[in-house]
């Protein structure tokens, strides 16, 4: 396969499948509702934390800064915050606990009842992202999850899911900053308006 016919079939999956976000009512209407839980929660002094590992870990920290930095216009920066910046805490919970539970303590220490906890997995099946989920439920904050086809197993933690229908983790990715991107759009205008 030549190298344009693989660029060409790239972009075409990632149009097919964005495509089929267009027509798929629950996850606009998840969207929306997402949006709407953020704005109340930051009118109530909330957060909103990320979580994911690898490329999806890198999207959780873009997202985070669309929210505490700007989006489209300058307008007071809103709490959020991508829970694996802190390399030091990072690698001392791995070595010291295990990295499952890396997420879950940093839940346990920022989080507070209300805030919001956005995990980020292609499979669904991100150990320490399904327990920082759980232990963000335990304590009372709303949860919501970026995965693949399905769910995984993270879909039983997720009080809003958004379940791209796909295997394929890049065209995956792309679709859960497109989602993501709305989100800060919707958030930044429900706050802010011009």
């Amino acid at each position: 396969m030549d190298k344009s016919t693989i660029v060409i079939n790239n972009l075409t999956e990632s149009i097919k499948l964005k495509q089929r976000l267009l027509t798929d009512k629950r996850i606009i209407d998840s969207i929306i509702r997402l949006s709407e839980i953020i704005i109340e929660r930051y009118k109530n002094a909330g957060k909103v934390l990320f979580c994911g590992n690898g490329g999806s870990a890198a999207d959780a920290q873009h997202l985070a800064a669309e929210l505490s930095g700007r989006y489209y216009y300058d307008r007071p920066p809103l709490f959020a915050e991508a829970l694996h910046v802190n390399t030091s805490f990072l690698t001392a919970v791995a070595n010291d606990y295990s990295f499952e539970e890396v997420y879950a303590r940093l839940v346990k220490a920022m989080g507070n009842k209300g805030d919001i906890l956005i995990g980020l997995s292609t499979s669904g099946n991100s150990k320490n992202v399904i327990n920082a989920m759980n232990q963000a439920r335990i304590m009372g904050m709303v949860t919501a999850g970026f995965t693949g086809i399905g769910g995984g197993e993270m879909k039983d933690y997720c009080d809003i899911l958004f379940d791209v229908p796909s295997n394929d983790t890049p065209r995956i990715q792309e679709c859960h900053i497109s989602i993501g991107h709305s989100i800060c759009e919707l958030v930044e205008r429900g706050l802010f308006p011009e």
